[in-house]
């Protein structure tokens, strides 16, 4: 993000949103450091969910990563007709709410899943879905489609004129080609998986199995709403943003260097086609796996969703609250960040891709309780914590767009006098109404599907859609959960076509 090259906004916004950011990243981690029971330590158990939290990060991101190669290679050599629609969806589950990807991949390989009727009708013994198992399934779920297309973009980068002068010396495209392409993509690609899993709280609470699946941000939660042992979930959520802090240096250090060089933007002509049978099993393999728990709560959740009791209803009600909350205050932070640029965006703009939402959560909890009752500040803490880890990918958004502005117009801007809030009236927002609609919708999507924050804090009255939702699985009442999910994910994507529409409409300049 470019420095702003005229004093033409106001600094009170940036300052603002930065000091909000700082307060609820570093301020609840000195909370939470506060708190800690440092001289104590971590128990035996608390070793083995430490262990446990990294190793399914590996192993959950070596899969994902090893996997996603030949789909990404297929992807890129064939042109079928829906593939851009396909490659479209492969972005689905990030703004899949968690609950429902796992109700999903429960109803396809949960103990009454698709699976196991199966397994059951050819004689075999039913399988569990729960525990280290489970949670790598779902992870792979959530961040197969993210790999293939971080590596389906370096596929991309590769100038076609590198392809012609391979078939014109019949070199192997693989060794020269693909291969330095994947040693500069797969690296940063697996560091930022790996860090997602690291913060996967809501994938460890439904599908984690007893104590030998216990990640840290389980852990916590299990400190805070059962034992309310302050000291040890502060000290776990010290642990657990360490790992966070370290995981994000490293990714941000690896950098994609382009090492295939440039182009002239013409469409790539492969020959080394030829098994196209085995391209399509991986591209259709992986449509399947990624489709078919959708299309489940799709047919599981229609029968029941105008018969929801009417407390789904009113969690519904208040998720869409927090949601579009959350939404505008992460696009105004980001946008008052954006336009003014400099290194304190950039470090604000970082800070909370290391912090975990229960971390946060628990340094709020820490900081709130002994003044009022946690459940009533509950939705507020929520959205203030959801646009928060949301402002990463706002800026991401609306910084270039931002930055392209400013070099545009900040001159004439100064000269004619405009600044404050008419510049932003009238020059900011009808240039960037797209970046501002999608990364309003994008942040209103993640929102939605928050079980992180919300669970250490709401009672029954404050629950939202997601927390009432895995309320309903913990009681086995699965139809009517079904119908919650199908619920859940109807808005969530409703919130997000919105948001994205609005700012596409009468967007000419």
């Amino acid at each position: 993000m470019a420095h702003s090259l005229v004093p033409v906004t106001p600094r009170w916004p940036s300052v603002a949103a930065a000091t909000l950011v700082l307060l609820l990243t570093i301020g609840t981690l000195g909370a939470v450091a506060w708190r800690a029971k440092w001289a104590g330590g971590l128990a035996p158990a608390d070793w083995a969910a430490v262990r446990f939290t990294i190793v399914q990060a590996l192993l959950s991101a070596a899969i994902s990563v090893v996997l996603a190669i030949p789909v990404a290679r297929a992807l890129a050599r064939r042109r079928f007709r829906g593939r851009q629609l396909l490659i479209t969806l492969l972005g689905a589950p990030f703004l899949l709410p968690v609950i429902v990807a796992v109700l999903g991949l429960l109803a396809v390989f949960g103990r009454g899943g698709v699976l196991n009727d199966v397994l059951t009708s050819l004689g075999f013994s039913p399988v569990s879905i729960f525990g280290m198992h489970g949670v790598l399934l779902a992870h792979v779920f959530f961040n197969l489609p993210l790999a293939i297309r971080f590596i389906l973009q370096g596929w991309l980068s590769i100038p076609s004129e590198r392809f012609r002068l391979a078939a014109t010396l019949n070199a192997p495209v693989g060794r020269l080609l693909e291969w330095p392409m994947l040693r500069v993509v797969l690296p940063g690609t697996f560091l930022v998986i790996f860090l997602i899993c690291l913060t996967s709280f809501a994938v460890a609470l439904t599908m984690g199995g007893g104590p030998r699946a216990t990640t840290i941000e389980l852990a916590i939660y299990q400190a805070v709403r059962f034992d309310f042992d302050l000291g040890k979930a502060a000290l776990l959520a010290c642990v657990q943003f360490g790992l966070c802090v370290g995981a994000a240096m490293l990714a941000l250090r690896i950098t994609a260097d382009d090492v295939t060089g440039a182009g002239m933007d013409r469409v790539v002509q492969r020959w080394d086609v030829a098994r196209a049978g085995i391209d399509y099993a991986w591209i259709i393999a992986a449509a399947l796996f990624l489709l078919v728990p959708l299309g489940m709560v799709v047919l599981r959740g229609l029968p029941g969703i105008f018969d929801l009791p009417d407390t789904i209803w009113a969690a519904a009600l208040r998720s869409i609250t927090v949601a579009i909350g959350s939404a505008v205050l992460c696009v105004s932070m980001a946008l008052a960040l954006a336009l003014r640029g400099g290194g304190l965006t950039a470090i604000v703009g970082v800070l909370p891709l290391a912090a975990s939402g229960l971390v946060v959560g628990t340094g709020a909890f820490l900081i709130v309780f002994p003044f009022v009752r946690p459940a009533d500040v509950a939705l507020f803490v929520t959205l203030l914590v959801n646009a928060t880890l949301a402002l990463p990918f706002a800026l991401r958004a609306i910084g270039p767009a931002a930055a392209q502005v400013n070099a545009d117009y900040g001159r004439l801007g100064k000269s004619l006098g405009i600044s404050g809030w008419a510049w932003v009236r009238l020059i900011v927002l009808p240039r960037m109404r797209k970046p501002l609609g999608f990364a309003t919708g994008l942040a209103a999507a993640l929102s939605m599907g928050d079980l992180g924050v919300i669970a250490l804090f709401a009672g029954q009255a404050e629950e939202t859609l997601p927390l009432a939702m895995y309320r309903l699985m913990g009681a086995y009442r699965m139809e009517t959960a079904a119908s919650a999910a199908l619920l859940l994910l109807s808005l969530s994507l409703l919130l997000f076509w919105i948001c994205d529409r609005g700012g596409r409409a009468n967007a000419d300049v």
